[in-house]
């Protein structure tokens, strides 16, 4: 194999050529990806027209495969540790903001991983670096944040399922958090609609700090987009990086086949 890395903005994401993920990889080469992974904290793969199985053979070199329980719907017939991603309409969807996947879940998951069966014009996503979120902050505002906790409650999630706010689950973790593997800290933040708060703060004294972080975290030179064609797949890393997908095709045709894996509790 010819494995090529191309970072795909100065921030975040990398394009990887010269692989074909359908076949086994030698271990000199996942260690390559692995070191890829953890620098640019966003992989894309075109032209992988990956089926269930070898997706699922590629996620586990990672981790071990876990479907979030809100999501135990969409899983798929003879594959359940993948769910299917599939159109819903716009006032459904829970996607459509700045989130973590499952941060109201004790242990979130670590990766989460995309392969494009059907796509759209349009329905782009978006991924943002939350370790660059965190260290363009002042050194006072870093000090500040240090010991605080999130939190988290899945309110937009929980309504694309059907599920009353009030029965949506919910976790507390800290609002910096550090990677286990690189050590480096990012912010652990979300959307309003899914962040309660801070732990021991009032409304009044949390929510406008909040509301600073959410905005700061997602600035445009801290952001690859991409635009998906069939046969793509994307991972990232859920432990430093927040995505957006964009709802902008209406009733088209969009699937995606999504494998997530176990992580560790935030710390």
């Amino acid at each position: 194999m010819n494995l090529k890395t191309t970072p795909l903005t100065g921030s975040v994401g990398a394009a990887v050529e010269g692989i074909s993920l359908s076949e086994p990889l030698t271990s000199e080469v996942f260690e390559l990806l692995r070191e890829a992974f953890l620098r640019h904290c966003v992989l894309v793969f075109r032209d992988q027209h990956l089926a269930p199985a070898p997706q699922l053979a590629f996620a586990r070199l990672w981790g071990e495969p876990v479907v979030p329980a809100l999501l135990s719907k969409l899983q798929l017939g003879e594959y359940p540790e993948l769910v299917q991603i599939r159109t819903m309409s716009k006032e459904l969807v829970s996607t459509e903001a700045w989130h973590y996947d499952a941060p109201h879940t004790p242990v979130p998951p670590k990766v989460t991983m995309l392969s494009a069966q059907v796509v759209p014009a349009g329905g782009d996503t978006m991924w943002s670096n939350q370790y660059l979120a965190y260290e363009r902050l002042t050194p006072v505002m870093q000090r500040m944040l240090q010991g605080l906790r999130v939190h988290f409650r899945a309110v937009r999630l929980a309504r694309s399922q059907g599920v009353a706010a009030s029965d949506a689950p919910s976790a507390v973790h800290p609002l910096v958090r550090t990677h286990p593997e690189t050590g480096r800290k990012a912010l652990y933040i979300g959307h309003p609609d899914n962040v309660m708060g801070i732990e021991g703060m009032t409304e009044a004294e949390g929510r406008p700090l909040l509301n600073f972080l959410y905005v700061h975290s997602t600035q445009p030179d801290n952001v690859y987009r991409h635009m998906w064609r069939v046969g793509d797949v994307v991972m990232w890393d859920n432990r430093c990086t927040m995505h957006y997908a964009v709802h902008d095709y209406g009733d088209q045709e969009r699937v995606l086949n999504r494998v997530t894996l176990k992580g560790e509790a935030p710390a």
